[in-house]
């Protein structure tokens, strides 16, 4: 998969780039990572990419001259989706991940500022996606995230492709817990059935101490969950 980021901050993705899954997957040639600086477009001295809004108001807009040239500049590969990281997209699920996951290029736009200048937004942008109810100095954090979360369900990145199926957010439910050795720590000792050898009391006991964890932590997600006959009997009990 092909990712181009479009920013004025290219070096903010240096460290997350060169660490971990993401520099891996590189190596690999699973994923191509592209970083494109919007003030190469620009054609003033001050290489300006933004200006006070018309009807006043505070902080600066994008200007959208460099930015649109900037997209258009960028070649098609494939199956490609444009996708402005802005607080008024949709909210990045693991839903959408996946959905992301069968493009063979992302266009990554980091708006940063008051916004982007609506002429440019409409030109330039497919889809538009928020990371959270907050705000943030602008769009490279969350293209950072959209990255890792995507690139992770590319086949061959991870080691172990089965530790997708357990994770937090497939099915809408939250991931169980998780041990390891020492087989007490201060006094804690690992729960028995996870001693015992025995794989389908194993997996039981894993699926009902997601749906606890799902109910006590985000109930909204029980209601969107893919549940058996008897999840829904060994909740209300």
């Amino acid at each position: 998969m092909r990712f181009d980021i479009v920013t004025i901050f290219p070096r903010m993705f240096d460290a997350a780039l060169s660490e971990s899954i993401l520099k891996r997957a590189q190596d690999a040639g699973l994923i191509e990572v592209f970083r494109h600086d919007i003030r190469d477009f620009t054609k003033d001295a001050h290489r300006s990419v933004d200006d006070t809004p018309y009807g006043g108001g505070a902080g600066m807009v994008m200007c959208p001259e460099p930015l649109v040239e900037c997209v258009e500049a960028l070649p098609s590969v494939g199956k490609r989706l444009r996708i402005l990281l802005t607080p008024q997209g949709e909210p990045l699920t693991q839903k959408t991940v996946r959905e992301l996951a069968s493009y063979d290029q992302l266009i990554l736009i980091c708006g940063r500022y008051e916004g982007v200048d609506e002429r440019a937004r409409k030109l330039i942008s497919d889809r538009e996606i928020s990371i959270g109810d907050y705000v943030l100095a602008g769009g490279e954090i969350p293209a950072m995230v959209v990255i890792d979360a995507v690139t992770r369900l590319i086949p061959g990145v991870l080691g172990n492709e089965l530790s997708l199926e357990s994770e937090s957010f497939e099915g809408n439910l939250l991931e169980y817990p998780q041990y390891t050795r020492p087989e007490v720590f201060r006094g804690e000792g690992v729960p028995k059935v996870l001693l015992s050898g025995h794989h389908a009391e194993i997996l039981k006991w894993r699926r009902q101490q997601s749906l606890l964890r799902t109910q006590k932590k985000r109930p909204d997600l029980i209601e969107k969950a893919k549940l058996s006959e008897k999840d829904p009997q060994f909740l209300k009990k």
